[in-house]
């Protein structure tokens, strides 16, 4: 399986684990929302909102578009700090975040 594959099918497992702990969302925040310039948009959506409606259709873009795909990437660390009030209930997202930015990691990666 291609790294393009493989990451895509782990964003998909992401999206279901947002959907399965009901914290995903069907409408996009306003539009001023997706306007922030803090990391992660800390300051105009919250942790859930910004992984389904920026970090997951960037990435798919990027596969979409076979653009090379980040290498220093760190997410899981935020959502473990985001979700430190309920980190048990969020248990399974932030394992997938994890083993994400392990996956995208790989120095030697093509």
């Amino acid at each position: 399986m291609s790294e393009y594959a493989e990451v895509r099918q782990h964003l998909l497992k992401i999206e279901q684990q947002l959907d399965s702990l009901d914290l995903s969302q069907e409408c996009a925040p306003d539009a001023q929302a997706f306007e922030s310039q803090e990391p992660f948009c800390v300051d105009t959506m919250s942790p859930e909102q910004w992984l389904q409606w920026i970090l997951l259709p960037r990435m798919f873009a990027l596969i979409d578009n076979s653009a090379p795909l980040p290498r220093r990437f760190a997410i899981a660390p935020y959502f473990e700090v985001a979700f430190k009030e309920r980190l048990l209930e969020v248990q399974p997202l932030i394992v997938l975040l994890q083993e994400l930015d392990s996956m995208l990691n790989q120095e030697d990666a093509n």
